[in-house]
């Protein structure tokens, strides 16, 4: 660098050190804002790789994220071979039981277990049941009652129970035509009282007037025989009659009609039964 010219009362040296000052005082103040400058963009940086979550603190958003759960415990399966008699028993979560063997048991049965009945037993309990093992057939027990078959619709089973309330009562001509409940049945005022029952009828009948009641023809529970003179009816298998009423001392047979005149009924059946 070159002085100014000199003016008087002023050295060289003295001249010079003002432009050498300046040049320096400059060049730490291009310094200073390079460094102010290179601060300031770091910041920056940091401020993009920062975001402030919903309570205002500032998490990372490389190296934050949510710390995973510990893991639930697990259940094993366990293999359970099953014990006659013994109650199941529980194992506790993440226990491991070994296996066991499989196998069948070919020696006698526990003492406690009850043992299964013989065929012979069975068929001989049935018999003083009076029930059998048909779905469709109704049982007469030897008191004169019906049992109806496992598989009869709620309406026929209905019917069955109340021709056993007046299986033993009375014939009287006009009975159960006043009303239904009596002391005696004729053979159109059983069928009224059994069939209103099951709420076949809401009203009592004659024997002429069945033979225009329901569906004609057989049903698959219930047939129904009727003419000017006399009715009756098979209900799952059984008859049910007051000639029967005579015969034995109750309404219920297992036998079937022996009217001279079989072909003069009328064959109806309730709709559906």
């Amino acid at each position: 660098m070159r002085c100014s010219p000199s003016t008087p009362g002023t050295s060289t040296t003295d001249r010079c050190a003002g432009p050498r000052l300046f040049g320096i005082l400059g060049r730490v103040r291009r310094r200073r804002i390079t460094a102010v400058a290179l601060a300031a963009l770091a910041l920056g940086v940091a401020a993009c790789g920062a975001q402030s979550g919903p309570d205002g603190a500032t998490t990372s958003s490389i190296a934050s994220s949510t710390a995973p759960e510990a893991p639930l415990p697990q259940g094993h399966p366990q293999v359970v071979q099953p014990v006659a008699g013994a109650a199941p028993r529980m194992g506790r979560v993440g226990a491991v039981s070994a296996p066991a063997t499989a196998g069948v048991s070919v020696g006698p049965p526990a003492a406690s277990l009850p043992q299964p009945l013989s065929v012979s037993d069975i068929r001989r309990q049935l018999a003083q049941s009076g029930m059998t093992a048909s779905t469709t057939q109704a049982t007469l027990t030897s008191d004169g009652l019906a049992v109806a078959p496992i598989g009869a619709p709620a309406a026929v089973g209905a019917v069955i129970a109340a021709g056993n309330e007046i299986a033993h009562l009375p014939y009287r001509y006009g009975g159960g035509h006043m009303t239904f409940q009596d002391t005696a049945y004729d053979c159109s005022g059983s069928i009224s009282y059994v069939f209103a029952a099951a709420h076949l009828l809401d009203r009592t009948v004659v024997s002429g007037d069945l033979e225009q009641w329901g569906d004609p023809g057989p049903g698959k529970w219930i047939t129904v025989f009727a003419n000017a003179g006399h009715t009756f009816m098979y209900v799952a298998g059984l008859r049910f009659d007051t000639v029967a009423l005579a015969e034995t001392g109750s309404r219920w047979s297992d036998r079937p009609a022996d009217e001279p005149d079989l072909k003069t009924f009328s064959v109806r059946h309730p709709p559906g039964l």
